[in-house]
């Protein structure tokens, strides 16, 4: 059985993150530039001296597709190498892939 894990992650983290899955064997994945806001709750920037909000932050998501058995792995791999301790670190998501 198939399953699908998304990892939307710190841009900052991502070299690292392909490093570990292509060391595990994951040689296939997409990576997409998203934005978003969680319990950040983005931050505030400036602009020729006048402040500003900024919402919804730069991130990073990763798909994997991958056989049943490797999700725990995979999951583990992208934990161990992108979690700093913060929030704002990501989120994962694995999905049941119907054929």
């Amino acid at each position: 059985m198939l399953k699908k894990v998304e990892a939307i992650i710190r841009p900052t983290k991502l070299d690292e993150a392909k490093e570990a899955l292509n060391q595990y064997g994951i040689r296939g994945l997409t990576v997409t530039q998203v934005a978003g806001c969680g319990l950040q709750k983005g931050k505030k920037g400036f602009y020729r001296g006048s402040e500003y909000n900024i919402d919804l932050l730069p991130k990073v998501k990763i798909e994997v597709i991958a056989q049943d058995h490797m999700v725990e792995d995979i999951v583990k791999i992208i934990t161990d190498t992108v979690q700093t301790g913060e929030i704002g670190d990501g989120k994962i998501f694995i999905y049941l892939l119907k054929m």
